[in-house]
Order: C-alpha cells, then sequence, then structure tokens
C-alpha cells in the first residue's frame, strides 16, 4: 500500500556528507512531498531563508556555517521552526548551548531511521495542531480545527449558535461583519425567517461576556468588527 506523502509540513536536511545526505533525501521523500537539501550551513541558512522549512534536521558539524551556528541564525528569525540536530559522538558543551537554542531534539549518528520517523511524525502533529490554533488576547485562543473558545487550558463553553458567530467574526479579523451576516450565519438553516436585529445584539452580548474586552466592538451602522491587536 503506498503511502499517502505529507504536503502541508516541509522539511530541510543539512548534511555535509555526500553520500548520507542522498540516502537521508530519498528516505525523507518517502513521507514528505517538500524536501529540501544542503550541503553546508551557509547553504541551508539561504535554503531556509527562501522556503522557509517547518522542520529543520542539521549535522553539528558542517562546513562554511556549523550546525550551532546555523540554528542562532535561524532562531534570530523565529521560534517555531522545528530544528533537530544530528551529530557523530555526545559533545555535551554544544549540545547544552542547542538546548538554550530550544533544540526539538539531538539525535546520535548513526540515525536509527524508525527513531527519525517517529520523531519526524510527532512534529508534524506538533505542527498541525498550533496551526490551528489562533491567539485572541490576553491568554485566549480560538481551535478552528475544534471549533472551540479557550482560556489558558480551560476552555470556555459556547453555545451552538455562539461557536458559529465567534468562527465567523474570527474568520474576518479586523474587517466589519454586518448584522445582517450574522443573523444569516445564527439561521442559516431557517433562510425564511425574518430579520431581528435583537437576535443579534443578544447574541453579541453574550459573546463579549465570553472574550477578553475590547475585542469585539461595534461599528455603528455597520456592524462588528473581531479585533485581537
Amino acid at each position: 500500500m503506498e503511502t499517502v506523502k505529507i504536503e502541508d509540513i516541509s522539511i530541510l536536511i543539512a548534511e555535509d556528507e555526500t553520500k548520507l545526505l542522498h540516502s537521508m533525501i530519498e528516505y525523507l521523500q518517502l513521507f514528505f512531498t517538500h524536501v529540501y537539501a544542503a550541503e553546508n550551513g551557509k547553504s541551508a541558512y539561504e535554503l531556509y531563508l527562501t522556503k522557509g522549512p517547518d522542520i529543520v534536521i542539521a549535522d553539528i558539524h558542517m562546513p562554511l556555517l556549523d550546525g550551532l551556528s546555523l540554528i542562532k541564525k535561524i532562531r534570530e528569525k523565529d521560534r517555531k521552526t522545528k530544528i533537530i540536530i544530528t551529530t557523530a559522538h555526545s559533545e555535551k558543551d554544544k549540545l547544552l548551548q542547542a538546548i538554550e537554542l530550544n533544540l526539538v531534539k539531538y539525535l546520535i549518528k548513526p540515525v536509527q531511521s524508525n527513531t527519525l520517523k517517529e520523531l519526524l511524525f510527532t512534529l508534524v502533529e506538533e505542527l498541525r495542531e498550533e496551526r490551528s490554533l489562533i491567539p485572541i488576547k490576553e491568554g485566549y485562543y480560538w481551535d478552528k480545527i475544534k471549533g472551540k473558545l479557550f482560556h489558558g487550558e480551560k476552555e470556555i463553553q459556547l453555545k451552538p449558535k455562539e461557536q458559529k458567530v465567534l468562527a465567523l467574526l474570527i474568520s474576518k479579523t479586523d474587517q466589519t461583519v454586518s448584522a445582517i451576516d450574522i443573523y444569516n450565519c445564527i439561521y442559516e438553516d431557517q433562510p425564511e425567517r425574518d430579520f431581528s436585529s435583537y437576535a443579534v445584539t443578544s447574541l453579541i452580548k453574550r459573546l463579549r461576556q465570553k472574550l477578553p474586552k475590547e475585542v469585539l466592538k461595534s461599528s455603528y451602522g455597520a456592524g462588528y468588527i473581531f479585533i485581537t491587536k
């Protein structure tokens, strides 16, 4: 049975041993559609800038730019890229530096294929989960996959109509959503109903009680705006 390749997550492999690099590329391409490769740290950083990979696997020893220097440069740009360091042997001083740079994991060569596969699939799930979470304010966030509102780890209970309207407002963040559009969202299964401004204002009032202050604003005569900044 053919494996369905991962298309929404890209990966960069940086390895100066040519034979090992080609072997890694072949292995990674079994699971990922987008695999980028570099034989030195400098080329790897250039690929990071142009391709924006979600996961980086880098050898700690590389010409032009070593693995630690590569991680430092990446971390100057972002803290979200998942980074794995590979090394031929345990080098405690360097690995301690790498941990401070928000390293996901280090793997001792030769890397076992099952170990790498398990780690990569775990990272794919983490990345997908992170992408589904939309930060709001004051520790609140919206899980667009589950359609749920959270404050920290606590779920804020929403009624079905509140859930639908909040999803609509968040999908149009910083844009005015008319009262009619909100009403149609509430009663999309009852198109014959006459418009009621009271139904909209009542629901908006309930939503405001469950959200941080100043995120759901009225645009007089036009509708409502969801603001997260």
